[in-house]
């Protein structure tokens, strides 16, 4: 059992906590039960795992597939765990995995896909994630200066279904929607001037929606090279909407539109 929280590994660990070296390893963290038990349903690689003595005894046939699966799975002290983990009060377990390589591109003609221009919340961008893998998203896309998305918070915000929506970041935004528009996709902005109302708009056809900061929204350029501005009507005393709130409506706006198409 692994004890010194001056270990190797520990160290190598807890340096994945940020970003600039997760970059640079091409590796992520996989925290807690849940995390663990996607990456098994989708049979995502784990490079290794730490768990204690108490989370095996807790969950005995997870803890035989990881013996199975896993590169290499090491019993750790609860303060080992604890050191590794980013959260305050983890469940024993925590596993490093590589990058994945297919999230790198998305469709050239997505049926319905999300973007965002400098998303900055963790949490935002994983409840997006979760919204964008129910409603059967495509995939979503980050311009470079966006949250990352192997951010542990991330991971854990979109409840494992991180591991079912392709993600792609670009360095330049109006190329990107240049090219969806080339492919016969529509490019919706969201503004709260000059826009139709995001139902009146045909969300049957190839779109992709595109929203912005969470404060300042999206840039100029962006909403002139967008095809149609479209916005969530509110109350007067409401300024806006959280923005992965604002995804979900729209989002699900889509789902229901294809869904009456289908039936029909």
């Amino acid at each position: 059992m692994l004890t010194s929280v001056k270990n190797p590994l520990v160290k190598h660990i807890k340096k994945l906590h940020q970003g600039k070296y997760r970059r640079s390893q091409q590796e992520f963290l996989l925290e807690g039960t849940h995390l663990i038990q996607e990456a098994l349903n989708v049979a995502y690689p784990l490079t290794t795992v730490c768990l204690t003595p108490d989370w095996q005894t807790k969950h005995p046939e997870l803890s035989t597939q990881l013996q199975h699966f896993a590169g290499s799975v090491i019993p750790v002290s609860p303060e080992v765990l604890a050191a590794i983990a980013t959260t305050v009060t983890p469940d024993g377990i925590v596993a490093i995995a590589p990058f994945p390589v297919n999230h790198a591109t998305l469709p050239l003609r997505p049926s319905l896909a999300i973007a965002f221009e400098t998303l900055q919340d963790p949490g935002n961008l994983g409840t997006v994630i979760r919204t964008a893998a129910a409603v059967g998203c495509d995939g979503l896309w980050l311009s470079a200066n966006s949250v990352d998305p192997f951010h542990p918070k991330v991971l854990r915000a979109s409840s494992g279904q991180w591991f079912r929506v392709p993600i792609a970041t670009s360095a330049q935004i109006i190329p990107q929607i240049s090219e969806w528009q080339a492919h016969g996709c529509q490019v919706l902005a969201t503004c709260v001037t000059d826009a139709q109302p995001y139902w009146n708009i045909d969300l049957r056809q190839p779109t992709v929606i595109l929203l912005g900061n969470e404060g300042a929204g999206l840039s100029e350029a962006a909403l002139q090279a967008s095809t149609q501005r479209i916005h969530i009507p509110m109350a007067t005393s409401v300024e806006s909407l959280n923005v992965g709130v604002a995804a979900a409506v729209i989002l699900f706006e889509a789902a229901r539109q294809r869904a009456i198409a289908l039936s029909s």
